[in-house]
């Protein structure tokens, strides 16, 4: 076996090879079809995420001494079928200041709604964000939640007044 042979991986399949090396007839995959960004830009656009994003296994991980308040912000018919435990109930389209005066300023919200199919958690930490509160979202839902294998709580929600968060 010569060195050229040893430092050019001619066995292995086109698609297992460097870009530079692929043959000159082969086109880009759809995965290399655009350029993949440089390391500055890739750091800086998934810390931005982290500090938007949360997900399932750490929110589990931190219950239930929680530093943070998560909100079930689905339907209430949803949320009596199953929520995360220790998740409030708060439709994000009843979000108001009001709704939140007794928490303080720098409480830190963590909104879930049904998983990826869903837009209800997206507007509901834009309406947070919008009234001055930190918020993550917690990627996934409940979807994520049971595809990582975890239990929601089926207890029955008590009625609580229309002034405060319902909770579990």
């Amino acid at each position: 076996m010569s060195s050229q042979a040893a430092s050019q991986p001619t066995d292995l399949p086109a698609k297992h090879l460097p870009a530079n090396q692929l043959p000159a007839n082969s086109s880009p995959s759809a995965v290399r079809a655009i350029k993949a960004a440089d390391s500055q830009t890739a750091s800086s656009h998934f810390a931005k995420a982290l500090s938007l994003e949360t997900d399932c296994w750490d929110v589990h991980s931190s219950l239930p001494s929680a530093d943070f308040v998560l909100l079930d912000v689905r339907n209430e018919a949803l949320f009596k079928r199953g929520h995360v435990p220790g998740a409030l109930h708060l439709p994000h389209g009843k979000i108001i200041k009001s709704r939140l005066a007794h928490y303080p300023s720098d409480t830190l919200f963590v909104v879930y709604c049904a998983g990826p199919h869903c837009n209800g958690a997206h507007r509901a930490a834009l309406r947070l964000a919008q009234l001055g509160r930190p918020v993550k979202l917690m990627i996934g839902g409940v979807t994520g939640w049971l595809d990582e294998g975890f239990s929601l709580n089926t207890a029955p929600m008590q009625d609580a007044p229309s002034s405060q968060v319902h909770a579990q």
